[in-house]
Protein backbone atom coordinates (compact mmCIF):
# COMPACT_ATOMS: atom_id res chain seq x y z
CA UNK A 1 0.00 0.00 0.00
CA UNK A 2 0.96 3.31 -0.82
CA UNK A 3 -0.53 4.87 2.28
CA UNK A 4 2.51 7.69 2.57
CA UNK A 5 2.08 9.47 -1.28
CA UNK A 6 -1.32 9.54 -0.43
CA UNK A 7 -0.86 11.87 2.69
CA UNK A 8 1.95 13.67 1.11
CA UNK A 9 -0.32 14.21 -1.98
CA UNK A 10 -3.32 15.51 0.34
CA UNK A 11 -1.36 17.89 2.62
CA UNK A 12 0.43 19.19 -0.74
CA UNK A 13 -3.19 20.24 -2.31
CA UNK A 14 -4.34 21.87 0.68
CA UNK A 15 -1.24 23.87 1.33
CA UNK A 16 -0.14 21.97 4.62
CA UNK A 17 3.20 21.98 5.66
CA UNK A 18 4.84 19.50 7.71
CA UNK A 19 5.36 21.64 10.51
CA UNK A 20 2.11 22.67 10.84
CA UNK A 21 0.71 18.98 10.69
CA UNK A 22 3.54 18.64 13.12
CA UNK A 23 2.52 20.60 15.52
CA UNK A 24 -1.57 19.71 15.43
CA UNK A 25 -1.11 15.70 15.19
CA UNK A 26 1.74 15.90 18.08
CA UNK A 27 3.70 13.73 15.20
CA UNK A 28 7.62 14.54 14.57
CA UNK A 29 9.10 15.65 11.29
CA UNK A 30 11.47 12.53 10.96
CA UNK A 31 8.16 10.42 11.79
CA UNK A 32 5.77 12.14 9.03
CA UNK A 33 8.80 12.06 6.46
CA UNK A 34 9.20 8.42 7.09
CA UNK A 35 5.54 7.64 6.81
CA UNK A 36 5.30 10.05 3.73
CA UNK A 37 7.89 8.08 1.83
CA UNK A 38 6.75 4.73 3.06
CA UNK A 39 9.52 4.02 5.43
CA UNK A 40 7.71 3.27 8.33
CA UNK A 41 3.78 1.50 8.81
CA UNK A 42 2.23 3.95 10.82
CA UNK A 43 -0.76 2.49 13.53
CA UNK A 44 -4.57 2.99 12.91
CA UNK A 45 -4.97 4.95 15.80
CA UNK A 46 -1.73 7.63 14.13
CA UNK A 47 -3.48 6.92 10.70
CA UNK A 48 -7.02 8.10 12.70
CA UNK A 49 -5.14 11.58 14.25
CA UNK A 50 -3.47 12.03 10.40
CA UNK A 51 -7.33 11.33 8.92
CA UNK A 52 -8.92 13.77 11.12
CA UNK A 53 -6.12 16.71 10.74
CA UNK A 54 -6.36 16.47 6.52
CA UNK A 55 -10.03 15.93 7.15
CA UNK A 56 -10.37 12.84 5.15
CA UNK A 57 -12.25 9.56 6.31
CA UNK A 58 -9.72 7.10 7.41
CA UNK A 59 -10.48 4.64 4.63
CA UNK A 60 -10.18 6.79 1.90
CA UNK A 61 -6.04 6.37 3.19
CA UNK A 62 -6.38 2.28 2.75
CA UNK A 63 -7.66 2.19 -0.33
CA UNK A 64 -5.85 0.91 -3.43
CA UNK A 65 -5.26 2.82 -6.28
CA UNK A 66 -7.55 0.72 -7.95
CA UNK A 67 -10.70 1.65 -5.78
CA UNK A 68 -10.46 5.32 -6.06
CA UNK A 69 -12.65 7.30 -8.09
CA UNK A 70 -12.53 6.70 -11.71
CA UNK A 71 -13.44 8.72 -14.74
CA UNK A 72 -14.29 7.79 -18.08
CA UNK A 73 -14.40 11.07 -20.33
CA UNK A 74 -16.59 11.35 -23.00
CA UNK A 75 -14.75 10.72 -25.94
CA UNK A 76 -12.67 8.18 -24.18
CA UNK A 77 -15.45 5.86 -23.95
CA UNK A 78 -15.87 2.22 -25.68
CA UNK A 79 -18.70 1.36 -27.99
CA UNK A 80 -19.65 -1.56 -29.60
CA UNK A 81 -22.54 -3.40 -31.33
CA UNK A 82 -25.23 -5.88 -30.69
CA UNK A 83 -28.10 -6.44 -33.05
CA UNK A 84 -28.03 -3.65 -34.58
CA UNK A 85 -27.92 -1.80 -31.45
CA UNK A 86 -25.70 0.65 -30.34
CA UNK A 87 -24.21 0.34 -27.07
CA UNK A 88 -21.92 2.87 -25.42
CA UNK A 89 -19.76 1.19 -22.51
CA UNK A 90 -19.94 4.85 -19.84
CA UNK A 91 -18.09 3.45 -16.63
CA UNK A 92 -17.64 0.09 -14.25
CA UNK A 93 -16.59 -0.56 -11.05
CA UNK A 94 -15.85 -4.07 -9.78
CA UNK A 95 -18.76 -6.55 -10.53
CA UNK A 96 -21.32 -3.60 -11.84
CA UNK A 97 -21.14 -2.14 -15.43
CA UNK A 98 -23.17 0.83 -17.01
CA UNK A 99 -23.69 1.20 -20.96
CA UNK A 100 -26.23 3.74 -22.68
CA UNK A 101 -28.11 1.85 -25.46
CA UNK A 102 -29.69 3.14 -28.29
CA UNK A 103 -32.83 1.01 -30.17
CA UNK A 104 -33.58 2.52 -33.48
CA UNK A 105 -37.05 2.59 -34.34
CA UNK A 106 -38.55 -1.00 -34.11
CA UNK A 107 -35.23 -2.42 -33.11
CA UNK A 108 -35.03 -5.04 -30.30
CA UNK A 109 -31.97 -6.98 -28.37
CA UNK A 110 -33.44 -10.06 -30.69
CA UNK A 111 -34.30 -12.79 -29.07
CA UNK A 112 -35.20 -13.83 -25.22
CA UNK A 113 -31.57 -13.34 -23.31
CA UNK A 114 -30.94 -14.55 -20.40
CA UNK A 115 -27.36 -14.26 -18.22
CA UNK A 116 -26.39 -14.04 -14.94
CA UNK A 117 -26.65 -10.85 -13.14
CA UNK A 118 -29.19 -8.28 -12.01
CA UNK A 119 -29.68 -5.16 -14.01
CA UNK A 120 -31.94 -1.84 -13.49
CA UNK A 121 -33.01 0.59 -16.62
CA UNK A 122 -34.31 3.85 -17.05
CA UNK A 123 -35.86 5.22 -20.10
CA UNK A 124 -33.96 8.34 -21.51
CA UNK A 125 -35.76 8.76 -24.37
CA UNK A 126 -38.68 7.37 -26.92
CA UNK A 127 -40.69 4.10 -25.71
CA UNK A 128 -40.11 0.49 -25.25
CA UNK A 129 -41.52 -2.99 -24.24
CA UNK A 130 -39.65 -4.88 -21.76
CA UNK A 131 -40.65 -8.46 -21.15
CA UNK A 132 -39.72 -11.00 -18.30
CA UNK A 133 -41.48 -14.45 -17.91
CA UNK A 134 -44.74 -13.54 -17.73
CA UNK A 135 -44.22 -9.86 -17.53
CA UNK A 136 -44.86 -7.19 -19.66
CA UNK A 137 -44.54 -3.34 -19.60
CA UNK A 138 -44.74 -0.64 -21.86
CA UNK A 139 -42.03 1.75 -20.94
CA UNK A 140 -41.88 5.95 -21.67
CA UNK A 141 -38.75 8.37 -20.98
CA UNK A 142 -38.31 8.64 -17.12
CA UNK A 143 -39.99 5.48 -16.48
CA UNK A 144 -37.59 2.56 -15.17
CA UNK A 145 -37.34 -0.83 -14.18
CA UNK A 146 -35.59 -4.07 -12.66
CA UNK A 147 -34.97 -7.43 -13.16
CA UNK A 148 -32.83 -10.89 -12.15
CA UNK A 149 -31.73 -11.13 -15.85
CA UNK A 150 -30.83 -14.96 -15.06
CA UNK A 151 -34.75 -14.93 -15.93
CA UNK A 152 -34.88 -14.84 -19.93
CA UNK A 153 -35.88 -11.23 -21.05
CA UNK A 154 -36.56 -9.15 -23.98
CA UNK A 155 -36.46 -5.35 -24.98
CA UNK A 156 -38.00 -3.38 -27.78
CA UNK A 157 -38.51 0.22 -29.16
CA UNK A 158 -42.33 0.29 -30.09
CA UNK A 159 -42.07 3.94 -31.49
CA UNK A 160 -41.35 5.56 -34.58
CA UNK A 161 -38.33 7.63 -32.88
CA UNK A 162 -34.76 6.22 -31.31
CA UNK A 163 -35.06 5.26 -28.22
CA UNK A 164 -32.25 4.99 -25.89
CA UNK A 165 -31.81 3.72 -22.23
CA UNK A 166 -29.42 3.74 -19.29
CA UNK A 167 -28.78 0.36 -18.24
CA UNK A 168 -26.63 -0.65 -14.46
CA UNK A 169 -25.63 -4.54 -15.09
CA UNK A 170 -24.46 -6.07 -11.91
CA UNK A 171 -22.98 -9.72 -12.17
CA UNK A 172 -20.14 -12.12 -10.17
CA UNK A 173 -17.84 -11.37 -12.82
CA UNK A 174 -15.36 -8.55 -12.24
CA UNK A 175 -16.17 -6.07 -15.65
CA UNK A 176 -13.90 -4.00 -17.65
CA UNK A 177 -14.30 -2.25 -21.41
Amino acid sequence: MDIGSKIRAIRNKKNITIAQMCKETGLSKGFISNVENNNTSPSINTLQSIANFLEVPLPYLLLEEKQHMRVIRKDERGSSTFNNLKIEHLTSQGKLRMMSVEFSPGASMGELHAHEGEECHIVMQGKILAEQGEDSVIVEEGDSFSWNASVPHFVKNISDEKAVVLIAVYSNRENSF
